[in-house]
């Protein structure tokens, strides 16, 4: 009886821990349903709210050689308003000494031609400050064609090649200017009270140096459309340098299409960005001290500056970047550039991912083009160039620079396809490259890559220069929602010059009304 007693307390305790133990084992199997559960919602999560931000978008590079989408907008910077052509009497005459080099210059006359239009000033022909940074006396007259640019602009300012001579006690000399340093992007109203206070004083003013000495951003429409008359129009180079540059772009297009790269991996540029920890110490020393001279001076960690996008691009990291993108080894390039600073070092990876590389001095008989491609004139050169291809990129864009105005340009030219990295995106996935982790590294640079506009239309937003986009000010639409956006009209040079000629006969002035805009633009 004990023993089946305990037997049967056996058995029951057996059906005790029986059900003790499906109970166990259904609560195990509640928790790994839960966590199941929770695992597969979070790959859904993963999948469905992460992977679309992450998710790569596929472009078709071959479709980028063609210009970008403009949305019905066409380049537009005639007048839409009354626009009153210079009086016939200034209040004096106006000087600049444009600094810098050539597309700093190019921002510098296009503020002077505005600045001498609000003072109603006669402006002198633009010095260009040739020796400082060029070691080039060509000057203006020897970049642009100053015909072309006196003309083109007659309707907005009157422009003369030098201050008149006077006469002083019998003798007749040179009259002399005023000089003046103007505030870092002034505002209108500095030209139209102590600058013209001064030109009126007098007779005349020198306003040195001249680069960023005008506010980019205007409230006036009609003074933004006067900067890119002067930029894209009446700012041509001299027929000897469309020439060459037609030339060389004839060359490049002969075997089909072709980028351009402005490759700002230059000693200046390098040592003004404080990129300097991936040189030898020899090389490093040398930017060191090119800072100390030029710059202010001031602390620079090369992984901070890095880290936030101030260091331009290797040619190897152009190289990759193309690359991820789907350009292959037969895809034409022309560089546009300086000395690079680490010479072969530096450029063979690049050449090694794309060996049809380019520049002024290669492409043609190089003798030829060596000799009429140095100082301003190499860099006009390559301005028409890169502005001519079919896809362009810079490595680098600060403000007033080359890859900046050129942007601008090609904007205006139609949409042309800019390729434009962010170079702050880009930093930690080549960091990550340069430290060993190379998982997923073309699909997180194309990430980066193709989220882009291309050279389409976009709204400028700070701190993106004028300069480098125009849009909508000097653009319009044929059929626009937005009546201010309307195309001038067809006859509007008649317009202009009916009135510059009643402003010379004295008779009344020919306005522009309601009555004769036309619907599409000039």
């Amino acid at each position: 009886m004990r023993r089946g007693g305990e037997g049967w307390g056996r058995r029951g305790g057996g059906q005790r821990l029986l059900k003790q133990g499906t109970k166990g084992m259904a609560a195990r199997l509640s928790i790994a349903l839960i966590i199941l559960v929770i695992c597969t919602l979070s790959l859904f999560s993963m999948v469905g709210v992460t992977s679309p931000s992450k998710r790569v978008k596929i472009v078709d590079v071959n479709k980028l050689w063609r210009t970008a989408n403009s949305d019905g907008w066409r380049p537009s910077s005639a007048p839409r308003s009354y626009w009153p052509p210079p009086p016939k009497e200034s209040n004096g005459f106006l000087r600049v000494r444009c600094n810098g080099g050539l597309n700093q210059q190019r921002s510098a006359i296009c503020n002077a031609v505005v600045a001498a239009r609000i003072m109603n000033a006669t402006l002198v022909l633009p010095e260009l400050d040739t020796n400082s940074f060029w070691r080039d006396e060509s000057g203006f007259p020897g970049i642009y064609d100053v015909e072309h640019f006196i003309k083109s602009l007659r309707y907005d300012v009157r422009i003369v090649q030098s201050l008149p001579e006077v006469s002083s006690k019998g003798k007749t000399k040179k009259m002399k200017s005023f000089q003046i340093r103007p505030p870092r992007d002034a505002p209108l109203s500095w030209y139209t009270t102590f600058a013209l206070q001064k030109m009126k004083e007098h007779g005349a003013i020198y306003l040195t140096p001249f680069s960023h000495r005008l506010a980019e951003e205007i409230d006036e429409p009609e003074l933004q459309r006067l900067r890119c008359r002067v930029n894209y129009h009446a700012l041509r180079f001299k027929p000897h340098i469309m020439k060459l540059s037609s030339d060389i772009v004839d060359k490049l297009r002969a075997e089909g299409h072709f980028m351009s790269i402005h490759l700002r991996f230059e000693m200046d540029m390098l040592a003004f960005a404080g990129c300097v920890d991936i040189f030898t110490p020899e090389e490093q020393q040398i930017l060191i001290k090119y800072r100390k001279e030029n710059f202010a001076e001031k602390e620079l960690v090369y992984r901070e500056r890095r880290l936030i996008g101030k260091c331009p691009l290797t040619p190897e990291e152009v190289g990759l970047v193309l690359r991820s993108m789907g350009f292959d080894n037969s895809t034409r390039i022309y560089i546009a550039a300086g000395e690079l600073f680490g010479g072969d070092r530096f450029m063979n990876p690049f050449r090694k991912m794309f060996p049809r590389l380019e520049n002024h001095s290669t492409v043609g008989p190089s003798k030829k083009l060596e000799e009429n491609t140095r100082g301003l004139v190499g860099s006009a050169v390559d301005y028409m160039v890169c502005l001519l291809s079919d896809i362009f990129m810079p490595t680098y864009d600060g403000p007033s620079n080359f890859a900046n105005n050129l942007m601008g340009h090609r904007l205006y030219y139609g949409f042309r396809t800019t390729i434009q990295p962010d170079r702050k995106a880009l930093a930690p996935i080549f960091m990550d490259r340069e430290e060993g982790r190379t998982t997923d590294f073309e699909d997180r640079v194309r990430q980066v890559m193709f989220n882009s506009k291309f050279g389409g239309p976009h709204k400028r937003v700070h701190p993106e220069s004028f300069y480098t986009n125009s849009w909508p000010d000097c653009f319009c639409q044929i059929s626009p929602k937005n009546p201010a956006d309307k195309c001038p009209p067809d006859n509007i040079m008649e317009v202009l010059d009916s009135q510059l000629h009643n402003e010379g006969s004295g008779n009344s002035k020919t306005t522009m009304t309601s009555n004769n805009l036309g619907s599409t633009g000039a």
